[in-house]
């Protein structure tokens, strides 16, 4: 069970579904209601397809690679680290994407879907929750589930913007992804010190 509720806080922190709000509502913000849910949905359903296809496919590249599972996650911990400093020290991933906005015709997949949703650390997270050597298939199964569980939460959350944004404001959402990142960072940290010390252990 607790490995259970650190696998979704994890999720959470990495996809940080309260952070994809000013980036969504910035890139929706010249279309119509309807268009506004398609775009919602759309890049929920985008996002969680990139993170599935990392997680399938994620493992093969490593091993094809003949990458070690300590130096993966000694890197894995670094890459998440790094990601959890700039959502703390940073401007914030809200300011950080909306700058991204270019073009506004086709803005579901970027930067909605990527890589507001399935953000770098959401991919290096995704890798790391269900490497083979680690975790049974059982296991990498529940964690897609649970994949899929943040991801919808994320939806939702998308498709209630307007009125999360009116009660806690743009000033709460970026408080929030900072605390976010601590918690990345935290998690980033354990798996560094993992991939050393099963490295002087073998």
């Amino acid at each position: 069970m607790k490995e259970l509720i650190n696998t979704i806080l994890l999720l959470i922190a990495v996809i940080d579904p309260l952070g994809s709000i000013p980036v969504y509502l910035e890139a929706t913000k010249h279309f119509d209601k309807i268009h506004k849910r398609k775009i919602a949905i759309n890049a929920s359903i985008t996002a969680f397809l990139v993170l599935l296809f990392f997680i399938v496919v994620g493992q093969i590249i490593l091993e094809g690679m003949d990458i070690t599972l300590e130096a993966f996650q000694i890197s894995g911990g670094v890459i998440l680290f790094l990601f959890a400093l700039t959502m703390i020290f940073g401007e914030g991933k809200p300011e950080s994407e909306k700058h991204l906005i270019k073009d506004y015709k086709h803005v579901t997949v970027f930067p909605v879907a990527v890589p507001s949703i399935a953000s770098p650390g959401a991919i290096m997270a995704v890798v790391l929750l269900t490497d083979n050597h680690i975790y049974s298939l059982n296991q990498q199964v529940t964690t897609t589930l649970m994949l899929l569980i943040v991801v919808t939460i994320t939806c939702i959350l998308l498709l209630a913007s307007n009125f999360i944004h009116k009660r806690i404001g743009e000033s709460g959402i970026i408080v929030i992804s900072k605390i976010m990142g601590l918690i990345l960072a935290s998690y980033a940290a354990q798996s560094i010190l993992s991939g050393v010390k099963e490295f002087f252990m073998n």
